[in-house]
């Protein structure tokens, strides 16, 4: 079973990553839930989707949403240092940040580690681990490239959440799905929400 640390922070475009762990879970991953205070206030404003800040909370409510898949999924919270993330002989293999706020991506750059979703980045990127950060920042400064750069060359991948259009998108969901099958391929896994390019789209 493939591990993966999922991170939600407040970008707009917290569809992404929904619909990553969704995908995620019916994988057959084990998923390290982490969300920001800020991803709480994103959801709140662009979906019906409701969480509670509450780390056990929000279990039981994951565990209801996911009962056909039991304990795959773990939210853990913000300052929990006791979280497998937070430590480099228990984080997961790959870390995915979706979407990415760009604070977090500054934090990233810069070796912060001021709650668990900064920690378990700085512990990605210090072990060498595959780290996916879905940016969902625009426009961008110099700031911003340069920190994307930096990351870049410490090894982690950037994804700007820029969707493609070949697949012939008819909804919102087509969209949102081109970006996340890329984060599937990315993570090596299975995905069949959009073709691959010269692949006949599944019936």
């Amino acid at each position: 079973m493939k591990r993966v640390t999922l991170a939600l922070t407040g970008a707009s475009g917290i569809q992404y990553g929904l619909r990553l762990l969704d995908c995620l879970v019916a994988q057959g991953c084990q998923v390290d839930l982490l969300v920001s205070k800020a991803a709480h206030l994103v959801m709140a404003t662009e979906t019906p989707v409701r969480w509670p800040s509450d780390p056990e909370r929000l279990n039981a409510q994951l565990a209801e949403r996911y009962a056909d898949q039991p304990g795959q999924v773990r939210a853990y919270g913000r300052e929990n240092w006791f979280a497998p993330a937070a430590s480099g002989s228990g984080a997961a293999a790959s870390m995915v940040v979706c979407p990415c706020s760009g604070g977090t991506l500054s934090a990233l750059a810069t070796g912060a580690s001021n709650n668990l979703i900064e920690r378990a980045g700085d512990v990605a990127l210090k072990e060498r681990r595959q780290l996916i950060l879905v940016l969902r920042e625009m426009p961008l400064h110099q700031v911003h490239l340069e920190h994307m750069l930096k990351l870049t060359q410490m090894g982690a991948v950037i994804m700007p959440a820029s969707p493609g259009f070949y697949h012939d998108p008819q909804t919102i969901d087509d969209l949102v799905d081109f970006v996340v099958a890329r984060v599937l391929d990315q993570l090596g896994l299975e995905q069949q929400l959009v073709a691959r390019w010269g692949e006949e789209p599944a019936g």
